[in-house]
């Protein structure tokens, strides 16, 4: 067992000070050596940290007694001690980043769906429809078999997933996400789009995993860490790799950012088409744009 953990949460609760919970935060984290990323707004707090087990023991004896967290759903895994470089805690206006003004999940949000709901549902006659509301390059190394895909680059963007979806409007709906945070406010806004019954998936798609690996989310889930992609029972024969090479196809999971200083675009390749150090233009256009054009590009 690794002497290491990660856990990741959120916390959609009205915080009067930001500020101020970010300085203790950070007193606290560095207290116990936790290195991570957290992000504090009015609207609540959002974290992925990772230390030594004890370490992150206490750092949850701490941060569950004050009574605004008390109830926080914590979801944890094994970690390296290499899964983030530093400590980062901010204050920004949303901790995660909508794109559309008055979306606060204190007030609109859709019903919860435990994992063993949507388990039963996948596995009964029930007529529901699940709406994948990560990033595109996310949704490449892995998704729930039949789900419907956003399609969209940034969370950001999450209106322009509306022209895809308008006909399930009278359909039950149940959105994921990776730890649930994002759902939160996908739901709330197809809630205050007109869509008549909302769910989103309780604890996200880790949760899911956890508890039934391998078995209805096809492929590995991506995640924002140096681990970029997170599997469960690896050994397990149903496990499938979903995600395909950008460049030649095969299967891969191998996630890099493009060579090319004017693209840097996230994508799969495998190692057959990455140099000695891991590395590769993306197919998208980088190997046509020569030097000479980059040239000019910077004069």
């Amino acid at each position: 067992m690794s002497k290491f953990k990660i856990i990741l949460f959120y916390k959609y609760v009205t915080i009067e000070n930001p500020e101020k919970l970010r300085d203790e935060q950070r007193e606290v984290c560095l207290k116990l050596s936790l290195k991570g990323r957290m992000i504090i707004a009015k609207e609540g707090i959002n974290a992925t940290l990772e230390g030594k087990v004890e370490d992150i023991n206490r750092y949850l004896d701490i941060f569950l007694k004050d009574k605004r967290f008390a109830d926080t759903h914590i979801k944890l895994s094994e970690g390296t001690g290499e899964a983030f470089p530093k400590l980062s805690i901010k204050v920004r206006n949303e901790i995660v980043a909508s794109g559309v003004d008055g979306l606060d999940p204190n007030k609109t949000t859709g019903k919860y769906l435990t994992a063993e709901q949507l388990h039963s549902w996948i596995k009964g006659k029930k007529e529901f429809f699940i709406v994948d509301m990560r990033n595109d390059y996310e949704q490449r190394v892995g998704y729930f078999e039949n789900s419907i895909l956003s399609g969209i680059e940034n969370f950001r963007d999450i209106s322009k997933l509306l022209p895809k979806i308008k006909h399930l409007k009278g359909k039950t709906i149940v959105t994921v996400c990776t730890g649930g945070v994002r759902c939160e406010k996908a739901s709330g806004f197809l809630v205050k789009e007109g869509f008549s019954d909302v769910y989103q998936l309780f604890g996200g798609i880790v949760t899911y995993m956890e508890k039934y690996p391998n078995e209805d989310f096809k492929g590995s889930l991506y995640v924002f860490d140096n681990r970029l992609v997170m599997g469960f029972n690896m050994d397990d024969q149903r496990r499938e790799i979903i995600g395909r090479c950008a460049s030649c196809d095969k299967p891969s999971e191998n996630y890099i950012n493009c060579s090319d200083d004017f693209c840097h675009r996230h994508f799969i390749c495998c190692l057959d088409c990455t140099d000695e150090n891991n590395k590769a233009l993306c197919p998208m256009g980088c190997r046509d744009f020569s030097d000479e054009h980059r040239d000019v590009a910077t004069m």
